[in-house]
């Protein structure tokens, strides 16, 4: 029995740093029986990725191309969803906004890493593609994590 059966990746916007985490981790984690998705804070209206975001992506052979940015809500909370923010702010936001969240953390904080995840909206493709880097580290330390929680719950360990 695996310790969660969704993951949510959540930024501000779901536009550049939730989705490019969400395409890594797709990537990077090898166990199918988990959804990993990623939703905004604030959606007014479902948007693409940011097309840098998805320019760095690209570059390291993966796409987010056909992603659209979805909302976080209530519905989304439940014992099995792991919630992943990229950022404090981000988690303190969600938690004052949604009462009944819970396993909620940030990714950081998750892996027990120092730093947050920053949104490099605005930024060069340079400060997307450090972003990327970041992330990349954090993924990996995330699916090593996940897969040693899998296996601790799985009676047949």
């Amino acid at each position: 029995m695996k310790h969660y059966d969704k993951l949510i990746f959540v930024s501000e916007s779901d536009t550049s740093t939730s989705p490019m985490a969400e395409a890594i981790l797709q990537r990077e984690f090898c166990l199918e029986d988990i959804l990993i998705t990623s939703k905004g804070l604030v959606v007014l209206f479902p948007e693409p990725i940011n097309p840098k975001a998805e320019a760095v992506l690209v570059s390291h052979s993966l796409t987010m191309k056909n992603h659209v940015s979805e909302q976080l809500t209530e519905d989304d909370f439940d014992d099995r969803t792991l919630i992943l923010t990229m950022d404090h702010p981000t988690m303190e936001r969600l938690l004052k906004d949604h009462e009944h969240a819970r396993n909620v953390f940030t990714l950081a904080s998750y892996i027990q890493a120092d730093e947050d995840i920053h949104d490099p909206y605005g930024g060069s493709l340079a400060d997307y593609n450090r972003v990327y880097e970041a992330l990349q580290l954090y993924v990996l330390r995330l699916s090593k994590i996940l897969s040693l929680e899998d296996s601790r719950t799985d009676p047949e360990s």
